[in-house]
């Protein structure tokens, strides 16, 4: 059985926990392998953040869609803001040696190295990121 959740939260720090909620929920549920779990959430926790500090620039009044699907063994999340999007090809390397001390710049880095895959839609105001669940996912009624 395939799982859909979708929601709409205000671009506020204070909504993050309904993300949050989300992945949690679908773990306690066993819908979630274990050795998934963390990096779902580190991933579903930072796209949420990006959408609500950078393309909606903290304003609670802007809207955000936060989208889950589990189809079989695939996860697909879609984080997407009302921003204008951002140059996403041309992203500095956190890596780089100058780019260390600074304070910004290691969201989509991460959530590039802890997902399967990772796509920017609309210009970038949309990330769809995708995870290949290691085994079956149980479907608890």
């Amino acid at each position: 059985m395939n799982t859909r959740i979708a929601i709409r939260i205000n671009a506020q720090l204070e909504d993050l926990t309904k993300v949050e909620a989300i992945i949690d929920g679908l773990h306690e549920e066993g819908k979630l392998p274990e050795e998934a779990y963390g990096n779902i959430l580190v991933v579903a926790t930072e796209a949420t953040l990006n959408a609500i500090n950078h393309g909606s620039k903290s304003d609670s009044s802007k809207q955000i869609d936060f989208l889950l699907i589990i189809e079989g063994r695939t996860m697909t999340l879609e984080v997407s803001d009302s921003g204008k999007g951002f140059d996403f090809e041309n992203l500095p390397d956190p890596t780089d040696p100058a780019n260390l001390e600074k304070v910004n710049g290691r969201g989509i880095y991460i959530m590039r190295n802890l997902s399967d895959d990772l796509e920017f839609l609309n210009a970038g105001a949309t990330v769809k990121v995708t995870f290949e669940l290691e085994s079956a996912v149980s479907v608890r009624a």
